[in-house]
């Protein structure tokens, strides 16, 4: 693993669950290599249909109606990324909104009246009125934003900025940024707790995560967790947390009591994106090394089924029908989040090995006429911050 593209985009992988067009719940899962999004049965573990959406899908966000999908696409390189809007009702993509420049993550309001897309080499959210289908603002944030969650009063965006260390927090009554809390090393997922008084943001580089007060907007606690964290959520009762560290394989469950771990889950591969059924019992994983979703008993950390879905496996958004919002893409994750092409094999910090994969991320691959320019660290606006911070600890 070379390059630790600073762009892994954690995601706390937001498997939409929803009721579509069949009559049961659904996860949707965006294949960044594939250009595709799986649908996913939760009664069955089947993939009943596969959606052809845009270039490197990674964010996800379901309507609270179930009605519809949003899902960011980081877009080609050197183009604006897209939000293909899916109806459940059809599994077909029946609206595409332009947005930034890589695109990553997606978090609806309670209501479902605005989408928050953050767009990683503009280093801005765009908000955009779910109505009409148009951004209505712009929100300049930190350096390469990756994962969004909204808090379930729906006053506050957070946004997680990886290579500022920062998460900005939106107001959004203003759309305007009120409040930065510094946090661990590249920040990338972000999850928040279903009364809204604790966010948790895991840092891909520090292997931790921060628990953030939401009273003051301060860092209350750092728990130490497994090896590249991407992606985090939290269940529907606020009791736990659960944070994919790809680089350790793992699953970190997290007390939000006592903010420490209880539990360590090994699962093997790259777990990515990860999120958790309403009831509480059932945990969704998508694994990169296998290209697939992982469904595994919360309780006994047994592996129920590792059904394939499409390349490149992560989700950045708010996952299983009802638990608390949660990144991601983040999506989580996305926690971890990030993208695919077809030219050199070169492993990073996720092991992918496409320049697309890295794109979602935020990894950018260097020409040779590019080094000089890309050594230097620019403002969030342009996109082509340091791309050689090495990840430690990961093979």
């Amino acid at each position: 693993m070379r390059h630790l593209q600073k762009g892994l985009l954690v995601v706390t992988f937001v498997l939409g669950v929803a009721m579509s067009a069949y009559a049961a719940p659904f996860a949707y899962i965006t294949n960044q290599g594939s250009g595709t999004v799986s649908v996913f049965d939760l009664a069955t573990n089947t993939v009943v249909a596969t959606i052809a959406v845009g270039t490197y899908p990674v964010g996800v966000a379901i309507s609270p109606d179930l009605t519809r999908v949003y899902v960011v696409n980081a877009g080609a390189f050197g183009a604006p990324g897209t939000v293909s809007v899916v109806s459940t009702a059809t599994n077909t993509v029946i609206g595409t909104i332009p947005v930034g420049m890589n695109s990553i993550g997606a978090a609806l309001s309670p209501n479902g009246t605005m989408l928050y897309v953050t767009n990683q080499s503009s280093g801005t959210v765009s908000v955009i009125d779910t109505t009409t289908l148009a951004v209505v603002a712009t929100v300049p944030v930190g350096w390469i934003p990756q994962g969004v969650v909204v808090s379930p009063n729906g006053q506050f965006v957070y946004v997680a900025n990886r290579d500022s260390g920062t998460v900005s927090v939106i107001s959004t009554a203003t759309n305007t940024v009120v409040g930065t809390v510094w946090v661990g090393i590249s920040p990338s997922g972000v999850a928040v707790t279903p009364n809204g008084s604790l966010v948790y943001v895991t840092n891909l580089l520090s292997n931790s995560v921060s628990v953030i007060s939401t009273a003051t907007n301060m860092v209350i606690a750092t728990i130490p967790v497994g090896g590249s964290p991407l992606g985090v959520t939290v269940n529907s009762t606020g009791t736990l947390a659960y944070v994919a560290s790809q680089g350790s394989g793992t699953i970190s469950v997290i007390s939000t009591a006592t903010q420490t771990v209880v539990n360590t889950i090994s699962v093997g591969g790259a777990p990515r994106s990860i999120g958790v059924s309403a009831d509480g019992t059932t945990l969704y994983v998508t694994n990169l090394s296998s290209n697939s979703i992982m469904v595994i008993n919360a309780a006994t950390g047994a592996i129920l089924a590792s059904v394939p879905v499409g390349f490149s496996p992560i989700v950045m958004g708010t996952f299983v029908d009802a638990p608390a919002a949660s990144v991601g893409g983040s999506t989580g994750g996305t926690g971890g989040g990030t993208i695919t092409s077809n030219e050199e094999a070169e492993r990073d910090e996720v092991g992918e090995h496409d320049e697309g994969k890295h794109r979602a991320l935020g990894h950018q691959k260097k020409d040779s006429d590019q080094n000089e320019s890309d050594e230097q660290q620019q403002g969030p606006g342009s996109g082509q911050h340091t791309q050689e911070r090495v990840e430690k600890g990961l093979e």
